[in-house]
């Protein structure tokens, strides 16, 4: 019954948004793969960790830095041309990342494809937004991100699957099996702009006057740069946590427990499809408790979970504490962007969700070189281990930030929304 209540509502939301959801499929299904083997690809180049560090961070720097330009540009110019551009120029830069072995050639691909993976950040979730009811809204953000985490799932085990085949059943060297895994990664990321070019949108109205942040500023709803702020507070604390171990988990499953990309790619795909399950389950805790202490209690009941990965030496207990800490951190995630979208004024959606997109890349940006600093100076068990507590103590510093933040900004027109989607 509740997979026909799902399919019955779906095929409420319009053709766009049926569109995003095809493209989403491809993009990341297509990221999945890279992003699953990357770390080992640069490795397998001969290069040290602290490389890898450092490519994660040029690619959230770049992120960081055009965020907002192309969140205002969307505002400006139209989600949909964004997201086209955003699509194809990421999937060449994808294709020039996997190919190159030069480290400065490496660095700038890398950089590059951080600025145009922000067009289709920047965009997406405002154009769902657009294209949707407020009692619509709710249910599709939880489907979106489980949507895209699902697609993930089919990525992690492709690209892990698929580079042991390519070692072990055709028996290419080590760099070609990562490396052919990356181009195909690529070429089905690129296939998102096809559903992409089907989608219709309004043409904006062209202002006259000359664009800039003060006159943006100045023509703020009250409090609205307020609220932007306090959400781009939580969202960089996040951030700094994520950037220290998220990128690097199949570094620290390889290096610790001695394991195959294929399994690596079994325990990561898992952790997505039970991360997706958990984001659809999010609007029910919404239900019971609000808004607010629905993300406090699902990012904190995350914590132990992170200490179980940490410091176990068993890789079932590692695999198992993984598995319930992305579901349960990152089911707060639909929850946060449906808050931020129904208190963001109209005309600032894409301003305030690039705002939020930049301050957690700049968290990775700075984070990536100190984790596998981290890592080289403590050896593969306490240098996990610490890099793991920290981001613990960033999480919790974040959720009880955004208890008080928001405890008396709640309203009772976000679970009057999911009551009627329900």
């Amino acid at each position: 019954m509740k997979n026909l209540k799902w399919l019955r509502s779906f095929r409420h939301y319009n053709r766009n948004i049926k569109l995003l959801f095809l493209v989403n499929i491809l993009t990341q299904i297509g990221l999945g793969i890279f992003m699953i083997v990357y770390n080992f690809y640069i490795r397998e180049l001969g290069y040290a960790e602290t490389v890898n560090g450092s490519m994660i961070a040029m690619a959230s720097l770049a992120a960081a830095i055009i965020l907002i330009p192309a969140g205002i540009l969307s505002d400006k110019l139209g989600r949909r041309k964004m997201m086209i551009y955003g699509v194809v120029f990421t999937g060449v830069f994808m294709l020039l990342r996997s190919t190159l072995e030069l480290h400065s050639l490496l660095l700038i691909s890398s950089f590059i494809s951080g600025i145009s993976m922000a067009f289709l950040q920047v965009t997406a979730v405002p154009w769902l937004a657009e294209n949707s009811t407020q009692s619509q809204r709710v249910k599709l953000f939880s489907y979106h991100f489980a949507v895209m985490m699902g697609a993930n799932v089919i990525g992690n085990l492709l690209g892990g699957t698929l580079t042991d085949a390519f070692l072990y059943l055709v028996g290419l060297s080590p760099v070609w099996s990562v490396r052919l895994t990356l181009i195909i990664g690529s070429f089905i990321f690129v296939l998102g702009v096809f559903p992409l070019l089907k989608t219709v949108e309004t043409p904006r109205k062209k202002e006259k006057e000359t664009f800039s942040l003060k006159g943006l500023f100045r023509a703020m709803p009250s409090g609205q740069l307020k609220l932007i702020i306090i959400f781009g507070v939580a969202q960089i604390l996040i951030g700094f946590g994520s950037g220290l171990v998220i990128p690097y988990l199949n570094l620290y499953f390889a290096d610790r427990f001695h394991i195959s990309n294929s399994s690596i790619g079994i325990v990561l795909s898992l952790g997505q499809a039970v991360t997706a399950v958990a984001m659809i389950v999010g609007p029910a805790v919404v239900r019971r408790v609000g808004e607010v202490r629905a993300v406090v209690i699902l990012q904190l009941l995350s914590l132990p979970f992170m200490f179980i990965t940490a410091f176990t030496h068993s890789f079932w207990l590692a695999a198992l504490g993984f598995l319930f800490r992305q579901a349960l951190m990152n089911a707060a995630n639909p929850i946060i962007s449906s808050m931020m979208m129904e208190k963001v004024d109209d005309s600032l959606k894409g301003f305030a969700n690039s705002i939020s997109q930049m301050v957690f890349s700049l968290g990775w940006a700075s984070m990536g070189p100190v984790s596998m600093s981290i890592v080289l100076l403590y050896g593969e068990y306490w240098g996990y281990g610490i890099v793991f507590s920290l981001t613990a103590v960033l999480y919790l510093t974040s959720s009880v930030y955004f208890y008080f933040a928001f405890r008396e900004k709640s309203t009772t027109s976000y679970q009057k929304s999911i009551a009627e989607s329900s």
